[in-house]
């Protein structure tokens, strides 16, 4: 399969660079929010961004074949929220994240067809107090997953 690659503009600015160069793909903030509400709920035994799993998912309990993926509403564009896009150089940025979704989407599937479980919390449910709500449902579907 060959990927396209798209090329940003030549005339950014040096300012947006750093801002985009200070992006993580790993312990971003849903995720470390959505980690410390497990384990506040002493949820443990999960592995983080298991290489063994397609996609890496950001929390996984491998033994048990259940995946967490914690995304970010921009990044992942996520309908509920509908993220506002960038007024600049809206092409690219609407590549970009449909290329995030899509990926999401295949590596979903693949878990999913590897037999695996997934759960899928986004950043809007971590929000306003609800992110113990959203880990004691994540222990509800480990356990429920655990006794078969």
């Amino acid at each position: 399969m060959i990927r396209k690659r798209i090329k940003t503009p030549v005339a950014t600015s040096v300012a947006v660079s750093n801002v985009m160069k200070a992006n993580k793909s790993t312990n971003t903030k849903p995720e470390l929010l959505m980690r410390r509400h497990l384990s506040l709920i002493s949820v443990r035994g999960y592995r983080l961004h298991w290489k063994k799993a397609p996609g890496k998912p950001d929390i996984a309990f491998p033994g048990r074949k259940i995946a967490v993926v914690v995304n970010g509403c921009f990044w992942h564009g996520c309908r509920k929220c509908g993220a506002k896009m960038p007024k600049t150089n809206k092409a690219f940025w609407s590549q970009k994240i449909l290329g995030n979704r899509r990926r999401d989407e295949r590596n979903l599937k693949t878990l999913r067809g590897l037999g695996w479980k997934v759960f899928v919390v986004w950043e809007h449910d971590l929000k306003k107090g609800k992110g113990v709500a959203v880990a004691n449902q994540i222990r509800v579907f480990v356990d429920k997953f655990a006794a078969k």
